[in-house]
């Protein structure tokens, strides 16, 4: 089986921390589809190789490098991120807690960076996020809670 995403990439550097994927002062709402609008919109400029500002609802895939999502545990990061219409994050890592955040809301990611090697920002990526090279990299019991959509339709 097999589910393709394809769209334009948004590339970013190392230590992408969870205060730039979406602001604490946007953190109080109840209403998680108002985040879109707002994420990386703090990114700094540094973490950006390509110099864009992220502009939510124009990118599907976000390639990263190391440490993504690091800082504090907010858990409406990966929600954000989903909000703003990024379908899959490819990282060469994650932080810890960003990473079994994203896999409990079933916001697809791999530490597969392979798959977006060479990758620049506005280019078209396709990437099958049900495939081995994509799901390889996880521990059976999250690529389960993945592929079921998030914690809550795995249970």
């Amino acid at each position: 089986m097999s589910k393709i995403i394809a769209g334009k990439v948004f590339v970013v550097g190392d230590d992408v921390n969870t205060d730039e994927i979406i602001p604490a002062r946007w953190c109080t709402t109840t209403d998680l589809d108002t985040l879109g609008p707002h994420a990386l919109e703090d990114l700094h400029p540094s973490k950006s190789p390509s110099g864009l500002k992220f502009e939510p609802y124009a990118y599907d895939i976000i390639v990263a490098g190391e440490n993504f999502g690091a800082g504090s545990s907010r858990e409406v990061a990966p929600i954000a991120l989903a909000k703003a219409g990024i379908k899959v994050v490819i990282a060469k890592s994650f932080a810890r807690i960003f990473y079994r955040n994203a896999v409990n809301t079933g916001l697809p990611i791999t530490r597969n960076y392979a798959l977006a090697s060479g990758a620049e920002t506005g280019q078209p990526l396709s990437v099958d996020v049900q495939s081995e090279a994509f799901l390889g990299t996880m521990q059976p019991l999250h690529r389960a809670i993945l592929l079921a959509g998030g914690l809550t339709a795995f249970n």
